[in-house]
């Protein structure tokens, strides 16, 4: 059966959240997903939608959506082989350099800067999708069926909007709502680029007439797009430990360093609004089962349950990332030691930079373990999405 001719509502979108060198912990779920579901086939997720470092994991599994096991063997063997120098100059000039020149930029309010600048040099990004990622494939999986549409989300930084650029099938349609829209349009490298540049560490990138950085910032809404693009079941991969309501509070011996204020910035991009969508999305799907279905029915509002299943990590990455420090080349040891970011109380910036192989491995084992821990439940939610 060809997915154009399936309802809408029987369609599963998978959600890859950002959140730099933390995604390879979705590389380790997908190879668990893999394994779970039977091969030979096209991927189990009709709707793809990616922000920021999520967006290129997604952006691979849209390319080869008409095997998924392949598509997954291409993430491990990027993930399973990363250093540093394949996402952002590590060497001397490329970072001190670049640094300093940030540095300059803001000292002089931006006078004499004549390109968009940031901390850290991503251009080995550009040069690494630019040979890994088929980019035609996506259009070729969405006219044979094997995918309804594929999405990435960037923030604007002149208007302010978080805009979801998608590519999908005849039919979807555009939508503005409060500080996000969505766009149609081709998928190509600059919107990977602009949807993954972390703000003042990665440089914005220029689609069309407009500068957009990391898809995470602005992103009140993270599962909206998937939504949007017709999703009734989502599966959510997040980078981060889902707190319970009362998390533990310790008293500060010190004031905060420069990389822990960083990191707590950055947990607020990634994190904080994924968890406070989920939790809208789960009291709505409440109040709709106390609903008779007939005032359902006569109401105007498009009002349907949305099923959903969250895989975050059991264990605080930046504990991981700790253990593998010393992985990072010399300079990038050393700029993050000038900050503060080596010691153990302000290790969050830590493990959204450290894209090298032993770190990765380890995300993408724990990915693998906390899917694994739950097959049968997975394998459930799973067994009636739309595939061909």
């Amino acid at each position: 059966m060809d997915q154009h001719d399936v309802p809408l509502q029987q369609q599963a979108a998978v959600v890859m959240t950002g959140g730099g060198a933390r995604v390879a912990y979705q590389v380790g779920v997908m190879r668990a997903l893999a394994e779970l579901l039977p091969g030979h086939r096209a991927c189990p997720f009709p709707i793809i939608c990616g922000t920021s470092a999520g967006a290129v994991n997604a952006a691979v599994l849209a390319a080869d959506a008409q095997n998924f096991r392949r598509g997954v063997r291409r993430l491990m063997t990027v993930w399973k082989n990363i250093h540093v120098d394949h996402v952002y100059r590590a060497d001397a000039y490329g970072a001190l350099g670049n640094s300093a020149r940030w540095i300059w930029t803001v000292l002089t309010s931006g006078a004499f800067a004549e390109k968009p600048v940031s901390l850290l040099d991503s251009s080995p990004l550009a040069r690494l999708i630019t040979r890994d990622l088929d980019f035609d494939a996506i259009g070729r999986n969405i006219d044979a069926g094997n995918l309804t549409a594929f999405s990435v989300t960037c923030s604007g930084y002149t208007s302010g909007q978080s805009v979801t650029f998608y590519q999908g099938r005849p039919g979807l349609s555009d939508w503005t709502r409060a500080r996000r829209v969505g766009v149609a349009m081709r998928i190509a490298r600059e919107h990977l680029l602009a949807s993954s540049a972390l703000p003042f560490i990665f440089p914005p990138v220029r689609i069309n007439h407009e500068f957009f950085g990391d898809g995470s910032m602005r992103q009140i809404a993270p599962i909206s797009p998937a939504l949007h693009l017709g999703a009734q079941k989502l599966l959510v991969i997040g980078v981060g430990r889902q707190l319970g309501p009362q998390a533990r509070r310790v008293a500060a011996a010190r004031s905060p360093s420069l990389a822990q204020i960083a990191g707590h910035a950055l947990n607020s991009i990634f994190l904080d609004s994924l968890e406070v969508d989920l939790e809208r999305l789960q009291r709505i799907n409440r109040t709709l089962e106390i609903i008779p279905q007939e005032i359902l029915e006569r109401s105007r509002y498009p009002l349907r349950r949305v099923e959903f299943r969250v895989i975050s990590p059991s264990v605080d990455l930046e504990k991981i990332a700790l253990e593998y420090a010393d992985e990072l080349p010399r300079t990038i040891r050393m700029l993050l030691r000038t900050i503060g970011g080596l010691r153990r109380n302000a290790s969050v910036l830590l493990s959204y930079l450290l894209f090298e192989r032993g770190y990765c491995r380890a995300l993408i084992r724990l990915g693998y373990q906390d899917t694994m821990s739950r097959k049968e439940e997975l394998t459930t939610f799973l067994a009636h999405t739309a595939v061909v």
